[in-house]
Order: C-alpha cells, then sequence, then structure tokens
C-alpha cells in the first residue's frame, strides 16, 4: 500500500452493528459549578516574571 490507501473494507456503510450508542463520552460528566481563589503575597510583576521564566524553560526543553 501506498501513502494514502485505506482497506476498502473499512469504508462500507452497514458495519455498524458493534456500535452501541451508549459508548460515546459525555462531555459534561465532570462538569463542575464553583468558583476558586487563592491569596499570594507576590505582587503582579513577580508572577509575570516568574511565568516568563516557567516559558523559558519549557522552550529549552524543546
Amino acid at each position: 500500500m501506498g501513502f494514502g490507501s485505506y482497506d476498502e473494507s473499512e469504508q462500507e456503510d452497514g458495519h455498524t452493528e458493534d456500535i452501541d450508542e451508549n459508548d460515546g463520552v459525555s462531555v459534561h460528566e465532570h462538569t463542575h459549578e464553583g468558583e476558586v481563589s487563592f491569596e499570594s503575597d507576590a505582587s503582579q510583576d513577580e508572577l509575570l516574571d516568574k511565568l516568563g521564566e516557567i516559558k523559558d524553560d519549557a522552550e529549552e526543553d524543546d
């Protein structure tokens, strides 16, 4: 088989007998409502500097 080839039998219609409609994924299964808050002694500039360091470290790992 070359690039882009496929098994034509996989593309035929009518092979749905083994598909259970209840096997789908619920996008709301882990939906939570609420809020999160935290307090920090760090200033906004300190937090932004730390974020920059984290991004720089991630780029070096690539």
